[in-house]
Order: C-alpha cells, then structure tokens, then sequence
C-alpha cells in the first residue's frame, strides 16, 4: 500500500469511526428525518446537552453533519443521506450473523 492508499483508508476509517457509538448512530438516524436542534437530541437520547454537543461536534468534524444557525438556536442536519446505506449494509450484517447462529445452534441439537 502506498502513502496515498494509506492516507485514503486513514480518511475512511475517520469516518467510520465518528459513527462507532450508539448515540451517534441514532443521531445520524434522527437527522436523516429531519433537522434537530442540541436540546431536541438531547431529549430524545436522554444524556446532557454537552455530550449530545460532543457526539455533534464529532459527525461534524467528520463531515457527516452540517449546522445552521436560526436566531439562537443551532440545527443540525444530515450531509449525506447515502450514509443510510452504509447503515442498512451493517443492519444486513448482523441479520446474517443471527441467521448464522441460528443455523448453527440447530445443527448442534440435531447431531
């Protein structure tokens, strides 16, 4: 691999791991939907503002979520609503490895 494949798949891997956490996952979700404000996310994911603020500064340092101020109050929405594929691939992943398990823990019985 060299230095510029490297530095892609550093990049890559940055953004993925701005997403490696429960409650940005449910943000990028939410944010798909519609645009939020920090006390709306904060509402509805149940921690303090300040960590919701921590998990937004972080998909936005990403590049996942742009920001517009409105009066006082900051709304967030989603950038790119192709990152739901990204998702709907992982929620694939994991139905296969449940379907897997199963099939495994039927061959066990059986034998």
């Amino acid at each position: 691999m060299d230095s510029k494949q490297k530095a892609r798949y550093e990049a890559q891997a940055g953004i993925i791991k701005a997403l490696a956490h429960p409650s940005r996952l449910f943000i990028v979700e939410e944010l798909n939907r519609q645009k939020r404000c920090v006390s709306e996310l904060t509402e509805m994911i149940g921690v303090d503002t300040s960590t919701v603020s921590k998990h937004l500064g972080i998909l936005k340092n990403a590049g996942l979520v742009l920001h517009e101020k409105k009066g006082t109050t900051v709304y967030y929405q989603l950038r790119m609503p192709c990152l739901l594929d990204f998702i709907n691939c992982v929620e694939s992943v994991m139905e296969a490895n449940a379907l897997g398990q199963m099939e495994t823990m039927i061959s066990c019985k059986i034998k």
